[in-house]
């Protein structure tokens, strides 16, 4: 997979975004259509899509993941499903860690697959209806915001605060999967990523009329062994910088930090490069979960992951509104029903 572009950030002088506004347009024409047509069809049980307006990393799985862990603490019974993007398999597949890769159901279904069941489905409609067989009460769409197939209960908006809307165009003239405003409209709530590397980012209280819940990427306690040591950094993710600067933040030396394209798979030359200068500065490789998960299963005792979790400046808020919601939908249900 290609990186990002520089100019989908805004800011430059560059003519890309002029010159590929006729393939954005379109593209939102295409989306429009889709929308117009749709005609979604709900699932049996209540699915709560986390879901971002841009291409690219904005923090969706470790949002998954704390919404996951706060509803599995109040006794419910919680599945993941994803596209599985990255993967050949085409699902519906329950992931199993210890039999699955990378390259089979994608990263971050191994990675949500740590926390709770996870659900790999090209046709999510069908993927929700077999997590509800295999016992699930609650389903959690890591993606999928833009898939009208499917009618999902809760959407939480993720926004990474140091990227936002980009430089606001459609893709491919922008990093924008549809308009902001449309995106909005259907969210119940906002959660907003602060970047470590903008930290003065202050959407307010509320965007476009939709709560916002501010939250940070912080690294795990079991991460911390590595603070004051030094450290050979890589990730391929949507924002590498971010990953660098969080070990920054851990009070880590970094030496080296090497940036590749998000999702990378890694070669054997890239590997052994990469264990090569890490051994050279007398430093330990590290990466994130996901770039570990990527990792062919000889080499991973080669790098360290640094697991990290998403903390909510006003947590008890953020899971009264998600308790409510489901609250408010399985009365409408229920009610629907009758």
């Amino acid at each position: 997979m290609m990186r990002a572009p520089s100019f989908w950030r805004g800011g430059t002088s560059a003519p890309w975004p002029a010159l590929l506004s006729p393939l954005a347009s379109l593209y939102g024409a295409v989306q429009q259509w889709r929308w117009r047509h749709a005609r979604p069809a709900r699932p049996p049980l209540p699915v709560i899509c986390v879901g971002n307006v841009t291409a690219g990393g904005a923090g969706k799985t470790p949002t998954a993941i704390a919404i996951a862990r706060r509803l599995i603490g109040a006794g419910h019974k919680v599945h993941f499903l994803s596209r599985g993007y990255g993967g050949r398999l085409p699902g519906p597949l329950r992931v199993d860690a210890g039999k699955h890769s990378a390259g089979e159901v994608g990263d971050e279904p191994l990675l949500l697959a740590q926390t709770a069941p996870c659900w790999i489905a090209r046709d999510r409609l069908a993927g929700a209806a077999a997590a509800h067989a295999d016992g699930a009460e609650i389903v959690i769409m890591d993606d999928g915001f833009q898939n009208p197939t499917i009618a999902k209960d809760i959407h939480v908006l993720v926004i990474d605060g140091g990227y936002g809307f980009g430089n606001g165009r459609l893709l491919p003239a922008g990093p924008l999967r549809e308009p902001p405003a449309s995106a909005l409209e259907r969210s119940d709530c906002i959660v907003w990523i602060e970047d470590p590397l903008h930290r003065d980012s202050n959407p307010g209280a509320t965007l476009g009329g939709v709560p916002v819940f501010r939250a940070r990427i912080v690294p795990s306690p079991s991460a911390m062994h590595l603070s004051g040591q030094p450290v050979h950094a890589f990730a391929g993710i949507g924002r590498p910088e971010k990953f660098f600067a969080t070990l920054h933040e851990m009070g880590c030396d970094l030496r080296a930090a090497t940036a590749f394209a998000d999702h990378h798979s890694f070669s054997p030359e890239e590997i052994i490069a990469l264990v090569e200068a890490a051994a050279a500065d007398s430093a330990t490789l590290v990466c994130t979960e996901k770039d570990w998960l990527r990792l062919p299963a000889d080499a991973r005792i080669m790098a360290t992951p640094v697991p990290i979790a998403l903390q909510f400046e006003a947590e008890d808020s953020f899971t009264g509104l998600i308790a409510a919601r489901l609250k408010e939908r399985r009365q409408a249900r229920e009610a629907g029903d009758g």
